[in-house]
């Protein structure tokens, strides 16, 4: 059992195509730790190829938790994902382990190291007027109805992100109140100082973007337009359920409801991927008290292997 003196929680952060699960196997098949993803995709079942979900022969041999939770018809929240993780990490450390949230959807872990807002339930009528409204005027419009009633919120969301606007116009209508302040006005699930931080991450951009381009191709030669299509053939799913919604799958869909080609999908999943992993970046790059590695380095996983070992309790390898 690790030491009352270590970390709670050990948080393996970086962005997508990185090789984040790569290390979280290799750190569990050294250490008293158990997986916890945070991943906003690996959530729903059905989504394998284009999540990079570990198949089902490493999850019968290292668990891993918060993976296929739903139906992609179902929706899935930061509230809901902080529930969750919070009853994985107890029930993993009352096992004598500690968890390793492993992941690159960083709202998730911004919500278990700053809390979260109390925000109004989602008001679907008011959300079907905001989305007539972008199809007359674009997205961008929105964002500039934003900027004028909550610039703080508008500052933080690109003009195309539909979902984000959506939200924060939607809190600003129902409450009368911009949601950057209903979200200064929370407490963390988990305190900073107990948790051990870590970001993989190839130190050039461009290694990066190599990597994301090799992924993206190996998951269409396993199959990921079928997955897609499979999906698709459901009848129940449209492009507006968040699953569908997640990067690549988004793009996919679109080529098979004729917007266009198939090499125009991949090319714009790549982009959409690459755009996703410079956001994850940014978020990291604001907190200053992370470690950072590059996995291309030969040693990297020996050194981030030390540094868990150490943030436990066990101290240095002999």
């Amino acid at each position: 059992m690790a030491p009352p003196d270590s970390a709670q929680a050990i948080f393996l952060m970086g962005p997508t195509g990185a090789g984040k699960s790569d290390i979280a196997l290799a750190l569990v098949e050294q250490l008293p730790l158990e997986i916890v993803s945070v991943d906003s995709a690996m959530v729903y079942r059905g989504l394998d190829i284009g999540t990079a979900k570990p198949s089902h022969a490493i999850r019968a041999r290292v668990p891993h938790h918060l993976v296929d939770l739903l139906d992609p018809a179902e929706s899935y929240s930061a509230g809901r994902f902080v529930r969750d993780a919070l009853a994985a990490m107890a029930d993993i450390r009352a096992r004598g382990r500690t968890p390793l949230l492993v992941g690159g959807t960083m709202l998730y872990f911004q919500a278990l190291l700053e809390g979260l807002a109390d925000l109004p339930a989602a008001d679907e009528e008011l959300r079907r007027e905001l989305d007539e409204r972008a199809a007359r005027e674009g997205w961008p419009a929105l964002h500039a109805e934003l900027a004028r009633v909550d610039s703080e919120a508008a500052s933080r969301i690109q003009p195309n992100d539909a979902q984000r606007i959506q939200r924060a116009l939607e809190v600003f209508h129902v409450t009368g109140t911009p949601i950057s302040e209903l979200q200064r006005a929370r407490a963390p699930f988990i305190e900073r100082a107990s948790v051990a931080r870590l970001v993989v991450s190839p130190s050039e951009r461009g290694r990066l973007h190599e990597r994301i381009e090799q992924r993206l191709a190996a998951m269409m030669g396993e199959g990921f337009l079928a997955e897609v299509a499979e999906l698709r053939a459901r009848g129940d799913l449209t492009s507006d359920h968040p699953a569908i919604r997640a990067v690549g799958y988004r793009q996919l869909w679109g080529f098979l409801a004729g917007e266009f080609s198939q090499e125009e999908a991949v090319r714009h999943a790549c982009a959409a991927t690459r755009q996703l992993a410079k956001r994850q970046l940014t978020w990291l790059r604001r907190h200053r008290d992370v470690e950072w590695y590059d996995p291309l380095e030969s040693d990297a996983t020996a050194h981030i292997s030390e540094h868990v070992r150490e943030a436990l309790g066990f101290g240095p390898f002999t």
